[in-house]
């Protein structure tokens, strides 16, 4: 027997990809975290290349939900794209949780996702896809921080696809000329893509695959819903 959805729908809005394994990788991760929390709706939409786009998922939703961008930074996803698209879907009151980076459960997911490549030390580039928003870029570098204390205290420069500096093989050039010849990245990706696939062509040694549906992921998922759903519940007592 299926236990009854309680609370507002989780919609998790994806990039997309012309990846095909993206959108299989985004799904398994949504099965994870439907898995851990049965009790809550979870939907899928994507801000483009992807079906279902993301409006198309609004519209077809009763109430106003809860997004929760599959996204590591405040870049211009989350500032300009996701509200222009609860403009034109009629959802203009949904929460938006916040994203996914940082937070010790995606150090966590990092981690992981490392050991299981075959880790066994030395510096790491921590790869994101970049953002011109220095918010975004701050948010990376306190994940690099973070990621660098959980192993032991190890260089992690935060290093990106676009957008930003610098990138991957710049990373790894400057680790090598600091001495460095053991260089590991850490794919801080939701999922296979471009810039995923570019970055790990870049890497000289260990490569992590993309996050997916690492059980921390799914955790955090969670985590920021439920942050979303309690401020939307003080606001209105308020």
């Amino acid at each position: 027997m299926t236990a009854a959805y309680t609370g507002p729908t989780l919609v998790a809005v994806a990039h997309g990809s012309p990846d095909p394994r993206a959108q299989h990788t985004v799904r398994a991760l949504l099965r994870r975290v439907r898995a851990l929390r049965p009790t809550v709706r979870v939907e899928l939409g994507h801000l483009e290349t992807d079906q279902p786009l993301l409006a198309d998922t609004l519209r077809g939703l009763r109430g106003e939900p809860v997004l929760v961008p599959l996204l590591f930074g405040r870049g211009y996803h989350i500032k300009h794209d996701i509200p222009g698209v609860l403009a034109e879907a009629g959802h203009h009151s949904a929460a938006v949780a916040a994203c996914l980076g940082p937070h010790p459960l995606l150090v966590d997911a990092l981690h992981g996702r490392l050991l299981q490549a075959g880790y066994r030390g030395g510096p790491v580039v921590l790869a994101a896809a970049g953002s011109r928003d220095p918010e975004s870029a701050a948010g990376t570098r306190y994940t690099a921080g973070m990621l660098a204390a959980r192993l032991g205290g190890v260089p992690v420069v935060p290093a990106y696809a676009s957008a930003a500096a610098p990138t991957v093989p710049e990373a790894v050039a400057g680790l090598r000329a600091a001495g460095h010849r053991e260089i590991a990245v850490a794919s801080c990706f939701a999922a296979p893509g471009y810039f995923a696939t570019r970055c790990a062509e870049a890497a000289p040694g260990v490569v992590s695959a993309p996050l997916g549906a690492h059980p921390a992921l799914a955790r955090l998922l969670l985590h920021r819903y439920d942050q979303a759903v309690a401020a939307r519940r003080s606001a209105l007592v308020a």
